[in-house]
């Protein structure tokens, strides 16, 4: 079968899915481990202290990946559907 027409590759909407693949990730392994999530990720985006993401399922490596200004965009930018 031939396919002869343009493949467009969108890299924002890639690393946005690649963002919130780290974001669940990281909320799952702190949950599990009985910690409020969400205080958790907000304390660490206000003070970059990665001490606030627990190390399990390598949640702690996995957010370090992410700049906070890039994470805080993303994320006002979904709460304002913008």
């Amino acid at each position: 079968m031939k396919n002869d027409k343009t493949q467009t590759f969108n890299l924002k909407q890639e690393r946005e899915k690649e963002v919130r693949a780290i974001l669940v990730d990281v909320y799952e392994a702190l949950k599990e481990k009985g910690y409020n999530p969400i205080n958790q990720i907000v304390e660490y985006i206000l003070s970059e202290d990665p001490t606030y993401i627990t190390n399990y399922n390598n949640a702690r490596s996995l957010i370090c990946r992410l700049d906070r200004y890039e994470l805080m965009n993303l994320i006002l930018s979904s709460y304002l559907d913008v």
